[in-house]
């Protein structure tokens, strides 16, 4: 055995590599386990299927120590002072250009340098016995405990591979666990491409779905694969088959799924795989804000990663790669449209955020949806909106009692529809109004108004009007000769105010008040007898129209719960009122 040093520009560097350079202590088996698959694609590339492909790692807690043994290339005694004794030397990037030709179907994972260092945040000391595939090499052993200084020498193995054995330090005996380590290599490492065995055990790693083209695929295998990633999910709706040549290459599934919870858009739910090594969920930066809501996995060796693989680097392939993806979600979206449009309507509710979302956010996007952003109306039916129309009128809910005054109402109830709807208004020669936004001329039957003048030369609309307002104190009030009879008033509230309130409550959570005019039907019976009582009974005339207000804001939802005990008292007092006048 012979003493060494490391080759390094620092005496602390290991000390910064332990602190530092990984932000996750449990990636150390990731990166050693992605070491041995790249020393076993090595010598598959090399000598093709001779010999045994296996990892494995054991336990020996006696011993407090853990070791990770593959039958790979192994190395020579240069080879270990190359790319062990040498930190950050890319072994990997040698190796590619050596046998560039033939690699394309078994990619090099990782680095042999600075990932094996990351052993260093669980253990003491670090040792490797290892042997080249090489005719006639010799074993060699090479030890260090974490100091500048190593020890070389002959190793024991008899055979070709590489053992490193990690003394686990007393910071870290957590690891000496089966079941953590069990956690970490299902969490990391059930997509790797050899068998993988602790303390004998198989470990249930798998061909990962996204390898294979589409065509063999069937729906089974691919709801089969969203349980393995997802558990505890309901199946979900559909999904798309991601392979990306160009910026760069990426193989992925990407799943809608079923809307079981409310949508935070914060939650990350795409795994994303280096040559099929997890490495993170946090797929922000591939992704648009607006399809965050799906769920799968991406994997791609040439997606910028930071130094330790554990987030990524954004830079311009990443934005185009995002880009391409939106491109391909917005095509599964079309294709469903057209070929199955049952199902893209029974899907609306599942999908309908991400739509919205994605034309607020991206103008491509909306140019390639516009046309399937659906919408149903008070008949029943799902239709996109049909930009021939001068006025579309909308409401908030499906249930108001405004809606028997229209023909044709669509329904805009997600708390985004009123952004959707300003952002239309911008694009199409369309205007968007709401069924108690303003008083359309349409609902008006001019030859039933109150017109007929009084001996003070008022109308009775005019004095019905005069009456509410004095009645409700601070509320404009107009009465109108409606075509419909059967509903006594409504509430008209401003337009752009009520907008401007809901993206304040949407944004930040605080209420607002919008201008309101009563607008009270003279062709309702009830407003007709407010007219007889008011000069008789103005008691009971005015807690009548203080009930017909209450209920009108009742029904349009302009109401909050601080509101429901004055209101309800107030019926109540109209109730005995007109008891009283029965009796």
């Amino acid at each position: 055995m012979r003493q060494n040093t490391l080759s390094i520009h620092s005496e602390n560097i290991l000390p910064i590599i332990k602190k530092w350079l990984y932000s996750d202590k449990d990636i150390f088996l990731r990166e050693l386990v992605s070491n041995a698959c790249d020393a076993l694609n090595k010598v598959r590339i090399v000598l093709g299927d001779e010999g045994e492909f296996k990892i494995s790692i054991a336990i020996d807690k006696p011993n407090q120590t853990i070791t990770i043994s593959d039958t790979g290339i192994g190395m020579t005694e240069d080879e270990v002072e190359k790319y062990i004794a040498q930190i950050a030397f890319s072994g990997a990037e040698e190796f590619v250009e050596k046998y560039k030709s033939q690699t394309e179907k078994d990619p090099i994972i990782g680095h042999f340098g600075l990932g094996f260092y990351s052993a260093y945040m669980v253990a003491s000391k670090v040792e490797i016995d290892t042997r080249s595939y090489l005719p006639h090499s010799e074993p060699v052993f090479w030890s260090c405990d974490g100091s500048s200084s190593y020890t070389i020498g002959a190793g024991n193995r008899d055979a070709r591979g590489t053992k490193i054995t990690l003394h686990i330090d007393a910071e870290s005996t957590e690891y000496l666990e089966e079941s953590k380590l069990r956690e970490l290599l299902d969490r990391h490492c059930s997509f790797m491409p050899f068998p993988i065995e602790l303390n004998g055990k198989s470990i249930g790693n798998q061909e990962p779905l996204w390898l294979k083209s589409p065509t063999e695929c069937t729906e089974k295998d691919y709801l089969s694969f969203y349980n393995r990633l997802f558990p505890m999910d309901p199946d979900p709706i559909f999904w798309i088959h991601l392979n990306v040549d160009y910026p760069f290459h990426l193989q992925g599934i990407l799943y809608f799924p079923k809307l079981h919870r409310r949508f935070d858009s914060n939650e990350s739910t795409i795994k994303l795989f280096c040559n099929r090594v997890f490495v993170s969920d946090n797929c922000k930066d591939i992704l648009p804000d607006y399809l965050m809501i799906l769920k799968g996995a991406i994997d791609s060796p040439d997606i910028p990663l930071n130094v330790s693989r554990s987030y990524l680097q954004v830079d311009k392939n990443v934005k185009q790669l995002s880009s391409h993806i939106s491109k391909k979600v917005s095509d599964k979206l079309n294709l469903l449209y057209k070929n199955d449009r049952q199902k893209f309507i029974d899907s609306w509710p599942d999908i309908e955020m991400l739509v919205k979302l994605g034309i607020l956010q991206d103008e491509k996007f909306y140019e390639r949806v516009k046309d399937i952003l659906i919408w149903k109306n008070s008949q029943g039916e799902w239709a996109p909106i049909d930009a021939e129309q001068k006025k579309v009128f909308y409401s908030t809910t499906e249930n108001s009692p405004l809606l028997k005054l229209y023909k044709e109402v669509i329904f805009a109830i997600a708390p985004i529809d009123t952004a959707v709807i300003q952002f239309l208004e911008n694009k199409l020669s369309v205007t968007f109004q709401r069924i108690d936004g303003a008083l359309d001329e349409s609902l008006i039957d001019p030859e039933k108004e109150k017109t007929l003048l009084d001996a003070e030369g008022k109308t009775e609309a005019s004095r019905i009007a005069e009456f509410i307002h004095k009645t409700l104190g601070d509320v404009e009030v107009e009465a109108k000769s409606l075509a419909s009879e059967s509903l006594p008033a409504l509430v008209i509230l401003d337009e752009n105010q009520r907008r401007f309130r809901d993206y304040i409550h949407l944004t930040q959570g605080k209420k607002g008040d919008t201008k309101k005019t009563f607008v009270v039907n003279t062709n309702h019976k009830l407003i007709q007898a407010i007219s007889r009582l008011h000069a008789k009974q103005p008691e009971a005339a005015a807690s009548l129209a203080k009930g017909i207000y209450d209920l009108s804001l009742l029904s349009q939802k302009e109401v909050g719960p601080e509101d429901l005990g004055p209101i309800v008292a107030r019926q109540t007092e109209m109730l005995e009122k007109i008891s009283a006048l029965i009796s």
